[in-house]
């Protein structure tokens, strides 16, 4: 009887940080799924150091600047959110909640916030759209071996309104999952890829729902133009990590940058997404806007990485925590957290603006 009073009291407390809901999210997912989000490459240790990062950067607060007014709205690519934190591209909502991605583009349509769907999506994004027609959407592409699907998939997303377009250009292979690998980790018909229907038909889906090999390993930096010309929609890079790559976006006309390192999901070993901000911001010098994703578990985090030199960040574990929790009413309350620790780090750094200030 005691343990299902505890139990029960431990049920009710309130989520206060974001700890809290990646917390409810493991103990209430199947253990497979759990560990299919969790997962980092090979021995976690970029993942880990993507947390551990934010830890070792300190703040030089300013005092006695009037923080009686604060403004935590920003642009990115000329489209106004409330606070600088979007949803990251992450597939396979539906294994955290029922109503998959549908669920994720109505939270942030609440949110004001951008949202960009990932190709790996449970919903087509045809169903995106309808569940949310008013929200920012971005939409992630990878580049599959079918060169004539990407192609219409650009095109598709671009008819239906989505306003920019997100290539994920760390992925020539899969990183090597060890956790999916014991797991022997197989999806539902439940959560089956719908833009990829009348795709792939006939073939093996042995790898994350899809054939092994199947993304194109020989996606360079000619491609870029190759993408640019299928779409009028701005182009964002997303999981460069260096000066030299973030020069070559540039010299190469991409609207944006996402300093990213898909979650430790890849390589193991590379820095930390916050660690390699600072060089990629100051290659870029301006001539891009420059985003964030890996490890944002806080108010403060945010801050930091707007202080050095991101335009906004983007979260992709606790969205799915927030799903896992509540679904839609769970991310919302996901990104309330953050909105507010976000605005109190920036009173009590005496930062009134959305905007960079020194650590």
């Amino acid at each position: 009887m005691w343990k299902a009073w505890f139990l029960s009291f431990c049920s009710e407390m309130p989520l206060v940080c974001l700890s809290d809901f990646e917390e409810y999210a493991k103990s209430h997912l199947p253990k497979a799924v759990w560990e299919f989000f969790a997962a980092g490459a090979d021995e976690c240790c970029t993942r880990d150091e993507n947390l551990l990062a934010y830890k070792r950067i300190y703040f030089r607060p300013r005092v006695l600047r009037d923080m009686s007014a604060m403004e935590t709205k920003t642009t990115i690519l000329g489209n106004e959110i409330s606070f600088p934190v979007g949803i990251a591209p992450t597939g396979f909502h539906k294994l955290a909640c029922p109503d998959g991605e549908q669920s994720t583009a109505r939270a942030a349509e609440t949110m004001k916030t951008c949202y960009i769907a990932s190709t790996y999506s449970n919903c087509s994004v045809e169903e995106i759209v309808a569940a949310a027609p008013s929200g920012l959407r971005w939409f992630q592409l990878y580049i599959h071996r079918k060169r004539t699907f990407s192609e219409q998939l650009v095109r598709r997303v671009e008819s239906l309104g989505f306003q920019a377009l997100v290539l994920t250009a760390d992925l020539p292979y899969t990183g090597k999952r060890r956790d999916d690998i014991r797991n022997s980790f197989q999806f539902l018909s439940s959560t089956s890829l719908k833009n990829f229907e009348g795709v792939f038909e006939g073939e093996d889906r042995s790898e994350y729902g899809l054939p092994s090999g199947s993304i194109d390993p020989s996606v360079n930096w000619d491609d870029i133009s190759w993408l640019q010309s299928l779409t009028r929609l701005p182009l964002i890079i997303k999981g460069i990590l260096t000066k030299e790559d973030a020069e070559l976006a540039v010299r190469h006309g991409v609207q944006g940058i996402i300093v990213s390192n898909h979650g430790g999901r890849q390589l193991d070993g590379v820095p930390a997404s916050i660690e390699a901000l600072v060089e990629v911001a100051a290659a870029v010098q301006g001539k891009a806007e420059v985003y964030l994703d890996g490890g944002i578990r806080t108010g403060s985090d945010v801050l930091k990485a707007l202080a050095l030199g991101a335009k906004c960040v983007f979260v992709g574990r606790p969205a799915i925590w927030g799903l896992a929790y509540k679904g839609e009413e769970g991310l919302q309350e996901v990104l309330k957290v953050l909105k507010d620790e976000f605005r109190l780090s920036m009173a009590l750094a005496d930062c009134p603006q959305s905007c960079k200030s020194q650590p």
